[in-house]
């Protein structure tokens, strides 16, 4: 079976030098001002999974190996480098909240899980990391080739639980207060386009897609009844030029997994529209990872990023690196430059792409977010 990417995360960069001095004089202010960062309660795939599937007995999702997490900033003090990102460092749900002033994404779910810390406020207080690599929207996504992941589903689930711990800490009127302040931060349905050939191909393809928006549809409604006020989404990139599906005998994208994406992107924005005419507290901000990722690919804002290499992965083996994953059992080769490479591996973006991507998504303009950026959405009234 041909190997297959995970979201591309997005970035824009033709604005890139402008935005970042933006994002610099936005947190300075925060700062001076001494407002605290909101709570962070993250869910989606291996883009933002930051060690949820360290802890899943049968997953093959994983990413707790070398050479992953070989830059990542603590690796040195706590004397761990693969940490489960699915990068040689921070990753895109890391790079956001660095932007809001935390040092790194809160914990995964299942880690306070395991340390008998769902009851810690301290934590609790911070966001909860609900994101698993290679989840989906729909139930059944991942399960074939990666045996175990946590879906969108499970993931709220949990979401429920750490809720109600919240509420027996704080009642129900501060608990209520403290999320509809939270950020709910969501990058998901890459994996459930890649499962359409091997599980949903039953359905056409305007069906799947039908099927796919019903279900996000639901799970917002029911993160919003659970207290959700505040969703920054990021749709899909152009999951078809990742290393992955560039290692075919022609080298180019695969065209039909960008026209998913770019189907996933409008009928995302259409739901997103009705859904917040529907429940009248609700913010959204939609980060558009195709135009975003495009810009790059289509060499229109390079320069200012300082890639030279937007199709060959930085670690792994075979055409464009995209044929074996960065596991040292593959024996792979390794960059030594990696912030001037697009592609960590044959799935996710580097460090310092996702650094790009999270700049883009927290200060960007409405060329790129709608109707709002992530920045903006934090502080919006409700």
């Amino acid at each position: 079976m041909a190997k297959k990417c995970r979201n591309i995360v997005p970035f824009s960069f033709s604005y890139f030098h402008f935005h970042s001095l933006a994002a610099v004089v936005i947190f300075m202010h925060v700062a001076e001002a001494q407002v605290l960062p909101p709570p962070i309660f993250i869910f989606g795939d291996s883009i933002a999974d930051v060690g949820t599937n360290n802890y899943l007995n049968f997953t093959l999702a994983r990413a707790n190996f070398p050479h992953n997490g070989i830059d990542f900033l603590y690796s040195k003090a706590l004397l761990i480098k693969s940490t489960g990102r699915f990068s040689n460092g921070f990753n895109t749900a890391d790079q956001i909240v660095r932007l809001f002033g935390y040092e790194k994404s809160p914990q995964p779910f299942l880690q306070l899980l395991v340390r008998r810390q769902l009851s810690n406020m301290e934590k609790l207080q911070l966001g909860v990391n609900f994101a698993s690599g290679a989840a989906g929207i729909l139930d059944n996504t991942g399960l074939k080739k990666w045996k175990e992941v946590v879906s969108m589903k499970e993931q709220i689930q949990q979401f429920d639980m750490v809720r109600g711990n919240i509420t027996e800490i704080l009642g129900p009127t501060k608990t209520a207060s403290m999320l509809s302040k939270s950020l709910f931060l969501i990058i998901v349905g890459t994996n459930d386009i890649f499962d359409y050939e091997d599980t949903y191909s039953y359905l056409s393809k305007p069906e799947f897609m039908s099927t796919l928006q019903f279900a996000f549809h639901n799970q917002l409604k029911i993160m919003y009844g659970l207290g959700a006020r505040r969703f920054a989404i990021v749709s899909v990139a152009p999951i078809g030029c990742c290393p992955s599906q560039r290692s075919n005998v022609s080298g180019l994208c695969k065209e039909e997994l960008n026209e998913f994406a770019r189907m996933f992107y409008t009928k995302t924005k259409e739901l997103l529209e009705g859904l917040s005419s529907e429940l009248k507290e609700m913010k959204y901000s939609l980060g558009d990872a195709y135009k975003m990722t495009m810009s790059i690919l289509k060499n229109s804002s390079r320069s200012a990023s300082g890639f030279k290499e937007i199709k060959t992965a930085c670690c792994g083996r075979g055409k464009y690196n995209g044929e074996k994953g960065c596991h040292f059992i593959y024996s792979p080769s390794l960059c030594p430059n990696r912030s001037e490479y697009l592609f960590w591996d044959y799935f996710h973006p580097t460090e310092y792409a996702s650094e790009l991507a999270a700049r883009t998504l927290y200060s960007g303009g409405t060329n790129f977010m709608t109707p709002m950026n992530f920045s903006q959405l934090a502080v919006v009234d409700i």
